[in-house]
């Protein structure tokens, strides 16, 4: 049988209109859902937390609104206790799209009958819309709770969303989060919660302020325990465990860990938008050496900090990092590891072993330790005394000044300086000295950070290599370099290690489970930093002691404030025995290094008093403090003579305290052992 053509029917008038007047509703609605999206970009802005390198947690910060929020992650947080907040505030949850019309339903019903809310009906969803823009307690805030829950819906997944809820609900206070509260209320990140502890983290974003466990403990333990019995209604826990939950005392609040705030800000800063920020710190050891810290600074000044930087020397990451004891102390917001001072003699040690890396010295090369002009520079030792002919070996165990600015000449500021650039330093030099580093640079008349100083130490304890340190865990070094050989470095270690131990401490050599320090200590110029630094096994540390300001601690050197800060770290890490090996006294250099100098071939000469000098003495006679006299060349021994009377001198190296009786003008005279003679006129004069 055929059939006849199919014909369409058209729409009749009607249906066009409602279809397009549907199609242009949801039109509408798209393109509103578009202009006004939901903030959900507030989810992200939480608290940054600083851990160490085992994930422990060092210091969160708050957010910009002074709250402690931190992310929720579900992995991380208890599972039971996930299921349990579901069944008690959305049991549907995993089901709506967003609204729950059943328990709209139900709530509307019993605000009815009650003539006042009994019940709520918002969704986990909805609740999070409101925490999101907050708004009054209203049938037109619950209408736009409801679109926004819409829109979250369409946007996230319903793990998301959970996440974000429990991130952003309130617990009391400035706590917001689960994460935050837990942290808080039991000291631990919420990944194991017993019925006690799930139910009151249940409760308390329900009425948070009301219900703060730190100022309302009567109304947190009831409302707790209501929750436990809702537990035990629905089949979650039976009864025992809920009769066990209610014993269970109310938490007080603890503050949150606060470590390494120093280390802490500046990571965060270099990882903006972060929640977590992994650091290559060791939380127990910053906690020591910080309680090391504040004990010493207990002695000191209310403006003096101390500032320690402990480091793994062959990874280089920075295990602990004190930038100051605290922010009640002057500088205490200044990361004294990172600013600039002077290093005093601390630099000593790479000075000579550049000399020894490059054959210009040798340890045993003899050195003449006394009075010496090197251009306009005139150095002198810090206890202003000078010990003739000694090797350099000798020379830095003693840190003695003289030697090694005669070791710098020899090597070439420039060369020394560009050296330490190299091995990842930054050396500042003076405003006066931009155009090229000077002989002070021996003695530490530039700028350098103390992290540059540990990071040179730990080259000389990695076989000379140069790498930089790391504050966070790391792949891959910047770079590697060879700074000085490894028996350099290692006859370096050696030296320092032999160096006179601080009054009180005994050598490792001697001492029981004491570990070896290889150490150099520094003071600069006027009292203004106290340094010591060591490396012992596979451990450096540097420590500094001063004002931030810069004002001058008279008599404070780094012996005797800095060295026993620095051997307390060690003990506290226990660094290993490696018993250094005692330097060979009887080796004997080549014999083109024999010798550094020859200042007995010199000719005899003044340098000080200069010759027609004016000389300003505030004192006279037998009490006064007198001027130091001191000459060149010539053979030993020197004698002095002031107007024909004999100077009794100090020591063998010609060095001499003279004491003016009056103001006028004097002739100062020096003879040498062979009967050469030089004479000056000097003007003593005082303040008149």
């Amino acid at each position: 049988m055929k059939r006849g053509p199919r014909l369409a029917l058209p729409l009749s008038t009607g249906g066009k209109r409602w279809a397009a007047s549907l199609l242009a509703i949801l039109l509408m609605l798209f393109t509103l859902d578009q202009l006004f999206p939901p903030p959900l970009e507030r989810v992200s802005d939480a608290s940054p937390v600083v851990v160490d390198r085992n994930g422990e947690w060092l210091m969160s910060f708050t957010t910009r609104q002074g709250t402690w929020r931190l992310e929720a992650r579900l992995n991380e947080i208890d599972p039971e206790f996930q299921r349990r907040l579901i069944a008690i505030e959305d049991e549907r949850f995993w089901l709506h799209p967003g609204v729950d019309p059943i328990a709209l339903a139900r709530a509307s019903v019993s605000y009815v009958r009650q003539g006042r809310v009994t019940q709520g009906g918002s969704t986990i969803t909805m609740q999070l819309a409101r925490l999101l823009e907050p708004r009054p307690r209203t049938i037109q805030s619950k209408l736009i709770e409801i679109v926004r829950a819409l829109q979250i819906e369409r946007r996230w997944s319903k793990r998301r969303i959970l996440a974000a809820y429990l991130t952003m609900a309130p617990y009391g206070g400035n706590l917001e989060g689960v994460r935050a509260a837990s942290r808080a209320y039991f000291q631990r990140d919420p990944q194991w919660l017993d019925d006690a502890e799930m139910a009151l983290l249940i409760a308390l974003p329900q009425a948070p302020e009301a219900r703060r466990p730190d100022r309302h403990p009567q109304a947190a333990r009831a409302a707790r325990d209501r929750v436990l019995s809702v537990f035990a209604a629905a089949g979650l826990i039976n009864g025992r465990r809920a009769a066990e939950g209610r014993e269970v005392a109310i938490p007080a609040r603890a503050p949150f860990p606060y470590s390494a705030p120093h280390a802490a800000q500046a990571l965060v800063a270099a990882h903006p938008g972060a929640g977590v920020v992994r650091s290559s710190l060791d939380a127990t050891l910053q906690r020591d050496l910080e309680a090391l810290a504040r004990r010493y600074a207990a002695s000191l000044e209310r403006d003096a900090q101390i500032a320690i930087l402990a480091v793994d020397v062959r990874t280089r990451a920075v295990r602990a990092r004190i930038g100051g004891v605290g922010r009640d102390r002057a500088g205490g917001y200044i990361d004294m590891t990172r600013a600039i001072r002077s290093p005093g003699s601390t630099l000593k040690p790479f000075l000579y072993a550049i000399a020894f890396d490059e054959g210009i010295a040798a340890p045993e090369t003899l050195v003449r330790d006394a009075p010496r002009r090197f251009g306009g520079y005139l150095p002198e030792n810090f206890d202003r005394r000078f010990h003739g002919d000694v090797s350099l070996e000798d020379a830095l165990r003693h840190s003695l000044n003289l030697p090694a600015v005669a070791t710098l000449e020899r090597i070439g500021a420039g060369r020394f300086h560009a050296a330490l650039t190299r091995a990842g330093a930054e050396v500042r030099l003076p405003r006066r000295a931009e155009a090229e580093p000077g002989l002070a640079l021996a003695l530490g008349g530039v700028g350098m950070r103390l992290e540059d100083l540990v990071q040179l130490y730990a080259a000389l304890g990695d076989g000379g290599r140069a790498r930089p340190l790391a504050t966070e865990p790391r792949d891959a070094f910047a770079f590697s370099r060879r700074f000085v050989r490894a028996e350099t470095a290692t006859r370096v270690l050696d030296i320092l290690a032999t160096s006179p131990h601080p009054a009180g401490r005994i050598p490792a050599s001697v001492a029981r489970n004491a570990p070896n320090v290889a150490f150099k200590t520094g003071t600069s110029y006027g009292f203004r930093d106290a340094w010591a630094l060591g490396v012992s096994g596979e451990v450096a540390i540097g420590v500094w002691v001063g004002r931030p300001d810069g004002t001058p601690r008279p008599g404070a050197t780094g012996r005797e404030t800095a060295l026993p800060i620095l051997f307390d770290a060690f003990d506290l890490i226990g660094a290993p025995q490696t018993p250094a090996r005692s330097p060979d006294r009887n080796g004997r250099a080549a014999p083109a290094l024999a010798r550094m100098d020859d200042s007995n071939g010199e000719a005899l000469s003044i340098l000080f008093p200069p010759a027609n000098a004016e000389v300003l003495v505030l004192d006279y006679g037998a009490e006064s403090r007198g001027l130091s006299l001191s000459a060149r060349g010539g053979r030993q021994p020197l004698t002095w003579y002031a107007e024909g009377e004999r100077v009794a001198t100090e020591d063998t190296s010609g060095r001499a305290i003279w004491r003016p009786r009056a103001p006028g003008f004097y002739d100062v005279m020096v003879v040498d052992a062979d009967g050469q003679s030089v004479q000056t006129r000097v003007r003593i004069r005082d303040r008149g």
